[in-house]
């Protein structure tokens, strides 16, 4: 039966070829692709492209963006949905924003006593509801390592939360997951990390501490972790992992664990957890 999806989407690719140069430039920063068969590969490719084109990138000046720098974020925004059925996960908007470096960012917050608090807080990235996603530059270029830390898929996290409405660490589960077991996992583990930094707030916590700021938080700084870092996630908080696993359809720590196996680059691994304060 003919679709015209599926053909704009072939219509997309054809008029929009990767270089296998490029390709192979791009994959090369970022190791947390690393062991994806050849066919996930293609599909992640592919995906990348046409997010390109259905997303507008607006580039702030000093920010300079060739093929290889957009290829860069498509292809980590992708990842998440590699093995999702492409049903407009990021629908809701259509601009990422990326400028030169961190950026002021107006907060606004009200306490339990009802009194509004104002500040300026320095971020590096931002997801609106039904608004454009924000990002620093240097961010997604230090993105793509094993190292916990990722800007793309920390906002692009948001944008799943937001799917259900505001940001509140339930993204629309599939069928077969259920709510109850979601929540439990998630918020047994943000409680934990919560009483740990209320009982020592300069604490070495296994994950970023930022992912304590809420629910939100939590959800897009797991999402980090679990295709940059699995291995510190899985060993935290494997209730959250498994979870994770479920939503996303992707298990990294058994990709990563056989990297650790077969691949001289990975038999001594060095990476660290990340502590950059992202929105």
């Amino acid at each position: 039966m003919w679709s015209y999806r599926a053909w704009r989407r072939r219509r997309i690719l054809a008029r929009n070829p990767v270089s296998p140069e490029v390709w192979q430039s791009v994959s090369r920063r970022l190791p947390i692709l690393d062991g994806l068969t050849a066919e996930e590969l293609k599909r992640l490719q592919e995906r990348a492209v046409v997010f390109l084109n259905e997303k507008h990138l607006t580039a702030l000046p000093g920010v300079v963006l060739d093929e290889q720098a957009r290829l860069l974020l498509a292809v980590q925004a992708q990842l998440p949905l590699l093995h999702l059925a492409d049903l407009n996960w990021y629908q809701g908007f259509h601009e990422i924003v990326l400028y030169p470096n961190d950026f002021i960012s107006p907060q606004r917050h009200r306490d339990a006593n009802g009194i509004e608090h104002e500040w300026d807080a320095e971020h590096s990235g931002e997801a609106w509801l039904q608004g454009p996603v924000i990002m620093a530059w240097p961010g997604v270029e230090e993105s793509g390592q094993w190292d916990g830390y990722n800007l793309v898929i920390h906002e692009l996290a948001h944008k799943l939360d937001m799917l259900n409405g505001d940001a509140n660490g339930l993204p629309p589960l599939h069928g077969y997951m259920r709510v109850s077991e979601w929540a439990e996992a998630m918020q047994s583990a943000y409680d934990q990390l919560n009483a740990q930094l209320d009982a020592d707030p300069d604490a070495e916590t296994a994950i970023d501490p930022y992912a304590a700021e809420d629910p939100a938080e939590f959800f897009a700084v797991t999402s980090e972790y679990f295709f940059s870092a699995p291995d510190q996630l899985h060993e935290a908080f494997p209730l959250v992992y498994k979870q994770l696993a479920l939503f996303y359809r992707q298990d990294p720590l058994q990709r990563l664990k056989h990297l650790q196996k077969s691949s001289a680059d990975y038999q001594n691994p060095t990476s660290d957890s990340s502590t950059a304060t992202n929105g």
